[in-house]
């Protein structure tokens, strides 16, 4: 068997990842001094940038174009291509960190990896087990954005955390069920708005939260009791 042919560089947007057409940027939680320098540079060299309202508001002295775009993913995407098309430079904003949950993937698969450049961005459940000093190596992270996560609670490891991303009705009545099946060996932790001036993070029963109201920018926490005491 021949030796692997180092001289290949298997990098994303290689060899030169800073002339990449395409950029899907971690703009991190929420706070823009959560920002990374690395962010900065690559949206300030940007000629378009595409993002919800909230993201393209963190970046107001950017002088190129706006794209902003909800849930309609394959207009993002056309648009993308447009823009890539007349040789212009377009970052793809995405909340916390391009690799969890993000739009990243659809970009990569629209484009591929070559010709994407990602720039990556601190993510809201490192924030979250950060505010209670807990490592995460071990954690669960499961997505309940715009949906109800497949698997079922009682599927879920007891012996270490889970993140959930939340946001929605259906992902707190999830969260709900998941904290009522864990009752007697986690204790639940819903994170509001990390980073934001109005950041809350707070200990809820299973009830609390089946009535919960709370921030899209939300995620639930799921920690063994005996590192909380």
């Amino acid at each position: 068997m021949g030796m692997m042919d180092t001289s290949q560089d298997l990098r994303a947007g290689s060899p030169a990842s800073a002339c990449a057409a395409v950029a899907v940027v971690g703009c991190g939680p929420g706070s823009p001094q959560y920002l990374t320098d690395a962010a900065r540079q690559v949206v300030a060299a940007a000629d378009v940038l595409a993002g919800s309202r909230r993201l393209l508001n963190l970046f107001p002295d950017h002088a190129g174009e706006h794209f902003a775009w909800n849930a309609d993913i394959a207009s993002l995407l056309d648009q993308v291509e447009r823009t890539r098309g007349a040789g212009r430079r377009v970052a793809v904003l995405v909340s916390g960190d391009p690799g969890l949950c993000s739009l990243a993937r659809r970009v990569i698969e629209r484009f591929g990896r070559r010709a994407v450049e990602i720039v990556p961005g601190i993510s809201s459940v490192q924030v979250a087990f950060a505010r209670l000093g807990l490592d995460w190596t071990h954690a669960r992270i499961v997505s309940a954005h715009g949906r109800t996560p497949e698997i079922a609670p009682d599927e879920l490891p007891r012996g270490g955390e889970i993140a959930v991303l939340a946001g929605s009705r259906e992902a707190l009545q999830w969260s709900a069920a998941t904290a009522r099946s864990l009752e007697s060996s986690h204790a639940a932790m819903l994170c509001e708005n990390l980073t934001l001036p109005d950041e809350c993070v707070r200990p809820m029963t299973p009830d609390q939260l089946d009535a919960a109201t709370v921030s899209p920018l939300s995620l639930v926490l799921l920690i063994r009791r005996n590192l909380i005491g």
